[in-house]
């Protein structure tokens, strides 16, 4: 496991936490998308993206000049896609 690739880097952040929460509700959207929803500017956006990037969590692909961003379909994803699901159950 490299630097770049750890746990740690995903789940730490409160503003990435919340992008995934965001793109398993959605489905997809473009990166000023996530910042508009986030109340947050594109730059800060892009870093924390890259960094689920580079962790293998979410896929951004170019369109012309639109980057549109998706949860990835790799185990990890796959993984934070279910906690996140079964976290936000409400409890019976």
């Amino acid at each position: 496991m490299n630097k770049s690739d750890r746990l740690e880097d995903v789940f730490c952040s409160k503003v990435r936490m919340r992008i995934l929460k965001i793109l398993l509700q959605l489905g997809q959207l473009n990166i000023s998308d996530i910042a508009n929803r986030l109340g947050i500017n594109y730059g800060a956006t892009v870093t924390h993206l890259r960094i689920l990037e580079n962790n293998g969590v979410v896929q951004i692909r170019l369109y012309g000049r639109v980057r549109l961003c998706r949860l990835n379909d790799s185990p990890k994803a796959k993984a934070i896609q279910e906690v996140l699901e079964t976290w936000e159950k409400p409890d019976l």
